[in-house]
């Protein structure tokens, strides 16, 4: 027997257990019917297919059911209120509630649901105007310094450059400072302060929109077939360059509504003849001490109203940027 014959063992080895594999038949295993695609259906559209992502958001819900809220409290107050929020009884001072007002009385004597209520009006309004203010002008020059470049794109982009270096509200005391607008303070004052101060990140987001969009395929293919350069602008470049600007305004609708509160407490806001949450705020750290409840309620409105538009912008920005899309 040669050396390097390998030895073999005497045993046997066991045989492995048989197996049996079952195979179903084509007609139980309707593969094709889910995997087919129904290719005569339409494709869905940017918009459509991020709304049907938006329903299917926990988040987008909750804060949508809570905007619509402030939206209802803030357009029908009576069908919330009965009692009238001037109507002010020393008689009352930092009570406690009672039947018929449930979160108590302010050091004046007035019902604090009712202000909460009625404030909601002069809050929301502000934000809501100063919103489509910022996003009217901002977009405008953003989309134009953005479309057009050049000496254009330079121009605005220092000028913008010099309204970023004021901040919100070092800008807000130096314009409500001025005599016109100190002696005339409204609604309408704290919305163009506001603009003013507000549109240049608006600018800045939708140039760099226009800028990404400017020079798609498509763009440049409605140029090549005759479109003027304006009219591409407006149907084919703004259009396909607003999800980041909603994204942006949502939030900073949010933003603009704390500035206003922020305003009037310290004075250069609305008047103190205008209920607002900002106002019900200033008015309470008087009675800090002796009734804090009469500060709790208008800023809890304020924060959970600021919440709902941050957390739907937060939802919005999911569903319309791609690389942001939960899966």
């Amino acid at each position: 027997m040669p050396e390097n014959t390998p030895l073999r063992s005497t045993q046997s080895t066991p045989a492995a257990p048989k197996i049996e594999h079952f195979v179903a038949d084509v007609e139980q295993t309707p593969l094709q019917a889910t995997d087919s695609l129904n290719e005569q259906a339409a494709p869905l559209s940017m918009w459509a297919e991020a709304w049907k992502n938006l329903r299917r958001q926990p988040l987008f819900v909750i804060s949508a059911l809570l905007i619509l809220l402030a939206l209802v409290v803030a357009f029908f107050p009576g069908l919330f209120v009965q009692v009238s929020p001037t109507q002010c009884d020393l008689i009352n001072s930092n009570e406690g509630p009672s039947g018929g007002h449930p979160l108590g009385f302010t050091l004046q004597g007035c019902d604090v649901y009712a202000r909460v209520i009625r404030g909601a009006q002069a809050s929301l309004a502000v934000g809501v105007f100063s919103t489509i203010g910022v996003v009217i002008i901002g977009g405008t020059l953003g989309a134009v310094a953005g479309y057009y470049g050049g000496w254009i794109d330079a121009v605005l982009a220092r000028l913008a450059d010099i309204f970023f270096a004021l901040p919100l509200i070092l800008g807000a005391i130096v314009i409500n400072s001025l005599p016109y607008v100190r002696e005339h303070r409204s609604v309408w004052t704290v919305v163009a302060t506001l603009v003013v101060l507000g549109w240049p990140q608006i600018a800045r987001i939708t140039r760099g929109a226009v800028i990404e969009v400017r020079n798609a395929d498509f763009v440049v293919a409605a140029q090549s077939l005759g479109v003027s350069r304006v009219k591409a602008l407006l149907t084919h470049v703004i259009p396909n360059s607003l999800s980041p600007v909603i994204v942006i305004a949502t939030v900073s609708l949010g933003i603009f509504i704390v500035a206003e509160a922020t305003m009037s407490f310290l004075g250069i806001g609305l008047p103190g003849t205008v209920m607002s949450w900002g106002n019900d705020i200033a008015s309470a750290q008087t009675s800090l001490r002796d009734n804090p409840t009469t500060l709790l309620w208008p800023a809890l409105a304020l924060s959970i109203t600021v919440l709902s538009f941050i957390m739907l912008g937060d939802a919005v920005r999911d569903a319309l940027d791609p690389k942001a899309r939960k899966r």
